[in-house]
């Protein structure tokens, strides 16, 4: 009898959904981002612009293998929240810069707590050989659909 191979892509999809509903209780009770709750979209902007202050929306909406208009609805919500502040780009108006707000840089440190608390959680138990092949698996799925 054959044996039948993982359902990888089943449980990539509802590990993913499983993450992203983790990530949005956990915003959702996080102090400091004037009550409005984050996903994970949102703090990938955080920990994106915490690394490259000033970036462009079309290098927040590339580091975030987003769409440009899903970019622009919650950079707009973020900056209505107070996490983010646009400004033009001293060197060419029609470019729209981005940068944390002390409300962000806040928010950014609740951000972090999660991340670290989930990737323990996630790693508890595995050997770090185990972890590296799971790491290269998924590189290896982002890159070989993209």
């Amino acid at each position: 009898m054959t044996r039948r191979p993982p359902r990888l892509v089943f449980l990539t999809i509802a590990a993913e959904r499983q993450l992203r509903r983790w990530i949005a209780r956990r915003g959702a009770h996080t102090a400091g981002n004037g009550g409005q709750g984050f996903g994970a979209p949102a703090a990938g902007v955080l920990l994106h612009l915490a690394d490259h202050p000033g970036a462009t929306i079309g290098e927040i909406t590339a580091a975030l293998e987003a769409s440009p208009a899903g970019a622009s609805g919650l950079l707009a919500r973020m900056e209505r929240a107070d996490l983010v502040r646009r400004r033009a780009d001293p060197d060419d108006r029609r470019t729209v810069r981005l940068d944390l707000t002390p409300t962000g840089t806040a928010a950014l440190d609740d951000v972090r707590a999660a991340l670290a608390e989930v990737n323990d959680r996630l790693t508890d138990g595995f050997t770090d050989d185990e972890l590296a092949t799971v790491a290269r698996w998924l590189e290896h799925v982002r890159h070989s659909l993209g």
